[in-house]
């Protein structure tokens, strides 16, 4: 640990105040630094340059069951925090539904630093922009209309101690990008196909992965050209077929479907008021079918991800395991905080342990059950071409445009950039504007191909809301191609 000696004292100090004046548990985490940076650049013209710095630390305490929250950014006033954070959770008690409990835990200590090479944070701007302006001239050729290119960057450098004794040092590194071609078709109806930086989960995370081309400038002239063939391209007719997804859909597919109603806050009903609550109760886990025994949904631990940070914000240390194993429901995405009431209302232990879900978006936001790589195992069916090859009446979905779902995560509605029609086993043409929509379990008990490890992809996700005030946290999904059978696609006039 190489927070400075004073500051651990402080914080030490405080935490030992916390239990002296009643509290069951009380944590601390100190971000020394918290920094993004944003570049946009549009039609050649940098339209975002955007540099945020924080520090601070955010303080919460567990008292009368009750938790209390307080942040600030003035270290020299770290005790008025604790008094908040203690007035805040002595007044929620008095409005408690089910006291929360943190359970106890062995003491944690330990460090987390991903492997990356090059620190965004040290390139100097003009070669960030020499880099934007080179992939935005690769894309500015007819028949593109207007073209964009963003990165952004994170990294964060977090200290965590608890009243358990757990004292943690962990950094975070995370680069972002996005290219993006558009044009009018021929109904003068904007197109467009992207392109997000993503991985094999074998890469690095630092401005080496950016500006590799193969990583990320190579795809610039495949969606000039998939733009083109949707300029001319009929709109997909409404009908029921199987629906072959790319990792491109299939990664919100699975965030929307699995990775949010499967996170225990939800199923407990603590984010109804925003963003909907689950279709799954505390009762269901460990029995509910979820989807056919080609569904394997995995918490994985991949280093070159935004969803792998080492340890949560209550000190666990992250580990791999299954949400869905052979389609049944046997675990959810959780912190400590609520596995008590889980459990109560479960009427059984249905959660044994904290899946290191507890997350914060900055050192003034207090830790909620967030995604962090929810992933689906790549299965034994083979290539893309494989899967191909064995549909009769399909058609291949990729990268989403619009997205409605369920209050509940019960069912879903997604509009995609592109489709190619799938007959007797081979590609034949391109659509434009395809939609599907289904209902979750419904839709996952249809999966019957799973591509091999060659389909599977790492997409990473910069931009998950959840909470009220809103958190908006980074996550990852690896998935591979999976066929579905049957499904409602296109749009009836």
């Amino acid at each position: 640990m190489s927070v400075s000696g004073s500051l651990a004292a402080v914080i030490k100090e405080q935490l030992q105040r916390a239990l002296d004046r009643g509290c069951s548990f009380a944590d601390v985490r100190y971000y020394e630094e918290d920094s993004t940076q944003s570049l946009v650049l549009y039609d050649g013209n940098l339209e975002g340059n955007y540099r945020r710095f924080e520090r601070g630390i955010g303080v919460r305490v567990l008292k009368n069951g009750a938790i209390g929250f307080a942040a600030t950014a003035d270290l020299e006033r770290i005790p008025d925090c604790f008094d908040r954070a203690l007035a805040n959770a002595e007044a929620a008690a008095a409005l408690l539904g089910f006291p929360k409990d943190m359970g106890s835990e062995k003491p944690v200590h330990g460090t987390y630093k991903p492997p990356f090479q090059k620190d965004p944070f040290t390139i100097p701007l003009p070669e960030i922009l020499n880099l934007l302006n080179t992939i935005d001239r690769q894309l500015n050729e007819k028949p593109v209309e207007h073209r964009m290119v963003r990165f952004h960057f994170q990294k964060r450098h977090i200290y965590y101690f608890n009243t358990e004794g757990s004292e943690i040092e962990r950094w975070v590194m995370n680069p972002f990008a996005n290219m993006t071609v558009m044009a009018r078709d021929k109904e003068n109806r904007t197109q467009r196909r992207s392109y997000d930086l993503e991985s094999d989960g074998t890469g690095s995370r630092g401005f080496e992965w950016v500006e590799n081309p193969a990583a990320f400038a190579v795809h610039a002239d495949r969606i000039k050209s998939e733009l083109s063939q949707l300029l001319s391209a009929e709109t997909l007719p409404p009908a029921r077929r199987d629906v072959i997804l790319l990792p491109g859909q299939g990664h919100l597919q699975v965030h929307e479907t699995i990775g949010h109603p499967l996170e225990l806050d939800r199923i407990l009903g603590y984010e109804l008021s925003f963003a909907g609550g689950s279709h799954v109760k505390p009762q269901d886990i460990g029995t509910l079918r979820y989807g056919s025994e080609k569904l394997n949904a995995v918490v994985m631990v991949v280093e070159n991800s935004p969803g792998t940070f080492g340890y949560d914000d209550e000190g666990t240390p992250q580990h791999q395991y299954y949400l869905i194993k052979n389609g049944i429901l046997v675990n959810v995405l959780c912190s400590r905080i609520d596995l008590g009431e889980a459990n109560a209302k479960a009427g059984k232990k249905v959660v044994e342990k904290s899946g290191a879900s507890a997350r914060a978006a900055g050192f003034y936001k207090t830790p909620i059950d967030r995604m962090t790589n929810v992933c689906v195992e790549w299965g034994s069916d083979g290539t893309l071409e494989d899967i191909v090859k064995a549909t009769e009446n399909g058609v291949i979905l990729d990268m989403p445009v619009s997205w409605s779902i369920g209050s509940n995560r019960e069912h879903f509605h997604f509009g995609c950039e592109i489709a190619w029609e799938v007959k007797d086993g081979r590609r034949t043409k391109v659509y434009k504007n395809p939609t599907y929509q289904g209902h979750t379990l419904e839709f996952y008990n249809s999966l019957d191909m799973v591509g091999d490890r060659s389909t599977w992809r790492l997409i990473q996700v910069p931009n998950c809301g959840k909470g009220e005030p809103n958190q908006i946290m980074e996550v990852g999904h690896g998935v591979p191609v999976m066929r579905f059978r049957n499904v409602l696609t296109g749009e009836g006039r």
